[in-house]
């Protein structure tokens, strides 16, 4: 292995002879076409003891006036860092070749990419809410965190009602200051939502609403403090309660066949009047009487009812256009969670929010 013979150090002499093992490691460098070839390159260039780079630079060095040394070893740290790259490209080039070898080892057995699903309380909700959108029904939504006046007081529940008592309310702490209206609480149904359209449309209005609510409900398999619902409105002229009837009949058979048949009894709500429970036929016997039913053939579902006037008053003054005497309408409104429950055969409300993933898989 020869060392190229360095004349002087002048700036033209070290030019020419650093350039011309630039040129050297260059053309090595093209030869690299296997490991082996890779490793006795570095060696050759970079080996402690006897590499090239070494031996030339003990060579030069020795006999270099003090003037030019910081001149050599700028060069040569540039040729290291010459040949150190050319090792890093080859190594990554080596690694790309690997990695296309086994992309292509159409041997091994595939890899199938876990694929997530709908949870069945948005499954199920999408699929309430799908009902009555193809029922000519848009869809509306809301905040969580809501004021007393639009979740209590604009419809139609006295300061008195029960539903204000914190068992009941989950009531956003350090509030007192404020007067009663303004009080912020998490909303205990979607039907501030409701008030919230008629102040910024006037009617005719067909909405639904699902969405999140809150209640301080003690945890057990039937009840949580956290659960959903879908609720609906419809306001236009001429509303009657067997156009309620004839919605929810249709949307029950949508939602659990056909065969369903529904009643609607006598009930109270402070935003409707009159209000009805609607009750279906068990969907687990057919209506002859099970463990599920308690042996009625009938199961509670849903609340319903004709809006009543107190709640257009509400509104009128930023929508004078919902009158009572000439407008009328009907909402309602179930529970997302128990319709849920009852298509799976879930039989406990926390499993739908324990985020345990070998229950959610079943409905993958």
């Amino acid at each position: 292995m020869t060392i190229p013979e360095l004349r002087s150090y002048t700036a033209d002499d070290l030019e020419a002879a650093f350039g011309e093992l630039a040129s050297e490691v260059h053309r090595d460098a093209t030869e690299l076409d296997t490991p082996d070839r890779v490793e006795a390159f570095r060696l050759h260039w970079l080996g402690r003891k006897q590499g090239r780079l070494k031996r030339i630079g003990d060579a030069w060095l020795k006999n270099a006036p003090p003037e030019a040394r910081k001149e050599l070893g700028i060069r040569f740290n540039q040729l290291k860092q010459q040949i150190e790259g050319v090792l890093s490209a080859e190594r990554l080039d080596g690694r790309n070749r690997e990695s296309v070898a086994e992309a292509l080892d159409i041997t091994l057995p595939g890899i199938r990419p876990a694929l997530g699903a709908e949870h069945p309380l948005i499954r199920t909700m999408q699929e309430i809410v799908g009902i009555f959108q193809r029922m000519g029904y848009s869809v509306g939504v809301g905040p969580e965190v809501e004021t007393d006046y639009y979740n209590f007081e604009a419809l139609n529940f006295p300061p008195n009602h029960p539903a204000r008592d914190t068992q009941d309310t989950l009531i956003v702490a350090r509030q007192e200051h404020k007067p009663l209206r303004d009080r912020l609480l998490m909303r205990t149904h979607t039907s501030p939502v409701q008030i919230r359209t008629m102040e910024n449309q006037p009617p005719p209005v067909r909405i639904v609403i699902p969405g999140k609510v809150h209640r301080n409900d003690a945890a057990d398999a039937t009840h949580s403090p956290i659960f959903h619902q879908v609720e609906g409105l419809c306001v236009d002229e001429n509303i009657t309660f067997s156009d309620l009837k004839g919605t929810l009949d249709h949307a029950m058979k949508e939602l659990f066949g056909s065969q369903v048949k529904t009643r609607f009894f006598p009930s109270f709500f402070p935003f409707t009047e009159p209000s009805a429970d609607v009750q279906i036929s068990c969907i687990f016997c057919g209506g002859k009487g099970c463990r599920k039913c308690k042996h009625s053939g009938w199961i509670e579902l849903l609340g319903c009812g004709m809006v009543d006037p107190a709640v257009y008053d509400s509104v009128r003054a930023k929508q004078p256009g919902y009158d009572p005497r000439k407008i009328s309408g009907f909402a309602f409104g179930m529970g997302v969670d128990r319709i849920a429950m009852m298509k799976y055969g879930i039989s406990d409300i926390g499993l739908l929010y324990s985020g345990d993933v070998r229950f959610l898989e079943q409905f993958a």
